[in-house]
């Protein structure tokens, strides 16, 4: 039985903002562990590539109404662990429970002045509420209705309001030193385009160059148009060969040469000036389109007490869960986090967001406050290095999204076994898994459903914390498939 004293303090955080709550789920009784026996499959993985079983965390039980079934397998079940993205599951789940699938955002948008022959005389005004996909054409589209409404110059300004959210102060080196990576963009109430430019590089032999173009272009940052191709050698680290210098948000240079065997290839990169990212991409957007702008792109306050001229409504909730889940994408998944604390907590902020997922874990999953083990709720995304949850937390969490209204949404998020999203080179059979899958450096994770050969649905969740956990992936696929093997084990 777990220990029934109050959880310790963590040393290494008296400070900090995240909000530590210490759980034990009563919604049944104790599960015997009997069957907490790894299958000879994944044990031999686990052998062979040097990782400890007491590193793997898994639970795999029938789906299906209360009571629960004897568990198949539970394995260290209730140790909390780095989850990974893993965490999307939470935060997902809770979304499409307390907001609805077709919930979606708005932004209000302020045509502030008086409009006469095309020219507005005032300023445009964006307020920012959270939409994850104000990609580059929803934009385009965005700023294309405020023309229909007949505005072609703008003496005055734009303004962007961000204001609705109040995300940690970080830098994106700060979690793994790659500011570049997407991945490590942080939220923002006014996110445009993910803060993303993506270089494409074309060879052209016979002028012995790459060509290299960008898309967003961004009104006052040059991109340096061709750069030299080597003729001979490997593709190998091509990104290093073209020793790229993004130091600079006016100009990007390129000062290598591209090799000529990587043909055609993208490269994502997060903008080196994120806080200027936005207002460089509406005023190109705007000039792109035709229209005119005397004054400038700034930050500021939306008007507080005079409605807005439209409202630009984002793609419902369940299609940017399964953006989140399929593609395992950070940045929209604490777009949604912080979205939670200031749609049902009232502010925009990390500790608001804790809170509304506190309370809603206790009603939904049944969770007491009896303390079992120190579990943590840091950005909502899982990337992080202070997460902390267990297998029974997600496998339970995983029993009540089955039985929930909002179960097809959140299982149609997931990517399929050996089809689409982080599981398309999965080696199990094609859509009979659908699992959110997790990695960062020493954790690795899936958890999600699975179809057995009786017809049986399970869940299953299995967590590797270790330095070696990039190797567990066969482990995994190996629990899947023994999940899948259930005829024999199945009893009517």
């Amino acid at each position: 039985m777990p220990s029934q004293t109050p959880c310790p303090r963590r040393s290494a955080a008296p400070a900090r903002a995240w909000l530590v709550a210490c759980w034990l789920v009563l919604g049944a009784p104790a599960l015997a562990q009997s069957s907490a026996v790894l299958p000879p499959e994944a044990a031999a993985v686990l052998q062979r590539e040097r990782i400890p079983a007491e590193a793997l965390s898994v639970v795999i039980e029938e789906v299906g109404p209360p009571p629960t079934p004897q568990p198949r397998l539970r394995w260290q079940a209730e140790r909390a662990v780095n989850p990974a993205s893993l965490t999307k599951l939470l935060t997902t789940y809770a979304a499409l429970d307390l907001l609805g699938p077709a919930w979606a955002w708005q932004t209000p948008v302020w045509i502030n002045g008086e409009v006469q022959d095309g020219v507005l005389t005032g300023s445009l005004i964006l307020q920012g509420r959270g939409d994850p996909k104000l990609v580059l054409e929803r934009l385009w589209l965005l700023l294309r209705r405020v023309q229909q409404a007949g505005v072609r110059e703008i003496r005055g300004d734009i303004v962007l309001d961000n204001e609705a959210f109040a995300p940690p102060r970080m830098q994106p080196a700060d979690f793994d030193n790659e500011p570049l990576r997407p991945y490590n963009v942080r939220a923002d109430a006014l996110l445009l385009n993910q803060k993303t430019v993506n270089y494409r590089f074309v060879p052209d032999p016979p002028r012995g160059v790459v060509r290299i173009t960008a898309e967003p272009a961004l009104a006052g940052t040059r991109v340096q148009a061709e750069a030299p191709l080597a003729t001979t050698g490997a593709c190998g680290d091509w990104r290093a060969a073209l020793k790229p210098r993004f130091d600079e948000p006016a100009q990007v240079r390129f000062e290598g040469r591209y090799p000529a065997a990587c043909g055609e290839r993208q490269w994502p990169v997060a903008d080196p000036a994120p806080e200027t990212y936005a207002a460089r991409l509406v005023a190109q957007l705007w000039a792109e389109a035709g229209g005119r702008l005397t004054g400038s792109v700034r930050h500021g306050p939306a008007p507080s007490a005079t409605p807005p001229s439209f409202v630009f409504e984002s793609p419902p909730l369940a299609e940017v869960v399964r953006d989140i889940n399929k593609f395992s994408n950070n940045t929209m998944a604490q777009q949604l986090f912080l979205t939670l604390g200031l749609e049902r907590g009232g502010q925009g902020t990390p500790e608001a967001a804790r809170l509304v997922l506190q309370r809603w874990m206790a009603e939904r999953l049944r969770v007491d406050a009896t303390p079992m083990g120190e579990l943590l709720i840091d950005n909502g995304s899982g990337l992080s290095r202070e997460t902390r949850l267990t297998a029974d937390v997600l496998a339970r969490l995983l029993q009540a999204a089955w039985r929930s209204p909002v179960m097809p949404d959140l299982v149609a998020s997931l990517p399929a076994s050996a089809t689409d999203g982080t599981l398309r080179r999965s080696q199990v059979a094609a859509g009979r898994a659908h699992l959110k899958t997790g990695s960062l450096r020493d954790v690795a994770g899936v958890a999600g459903y699975v179809l057995g050969d009786s017809g049986r649905r399970y869940l299953l969740v299995a967590i590797v914390n270790h330095p070696n956990a990039a190797a567990a992936r066969p482990a995994f696929d190996a629990l899947v498939q023994w999940t899948l093997r259930d005829a024999s084990a199945a009893t009517p």
